[in-house]
């Protein structure tokens, strides 16, 4: 059985949620909350509501025990993007892409 959690539209890019999304798949659910509590970075910190959500809807909806789920995926795809310009020499101007994400956590248990 297979449960998921979806948050849209994160203020975060794509590549620097994956490196926080490589650490915990395939770990179980109690270790990769652990992972994810201690990391520093603010991927971790959204990665890791998710991941809690899912959880959640493990034990809410299918009676699951949290400590046979495991982390079966944790997908990072990108969302849109806010393009903004910032001014630069001779009077032209720099974009700046704003990019966003689709953060999902797929739990299974065994």
């Amino acid at each position: 059985m297979e449960v998921r959690a979806l948050t849209k539209n994160v203020r975060i890019s794509p590549e620097k949620a994956r490196q926080v999304s490589r650490l915990i798949q395939g770990k179980s659910a109690v270790e990769a909350l652990a992972i994810v509590e201690l990391s520093p970075r603010k991927a971790a910190a959204l990665i890791g509501k998710t991941l809690r959500s899912a959880v959640a809807n493990a034990e809410n909806n299918n009676d699951v025990d949290r400590k046979v789920l495991v982390v079966k995926a944790a997908l990072v795809s990108p969302g849109p993007i806010i393009k903004r310009f910032r001014p630069k020499a001779r009077g032209s101007a720099g974009r700046i892409r704003k990019r966003m994400s689709h953060i999902e956590v797929i739990l299974a248990d065994n």
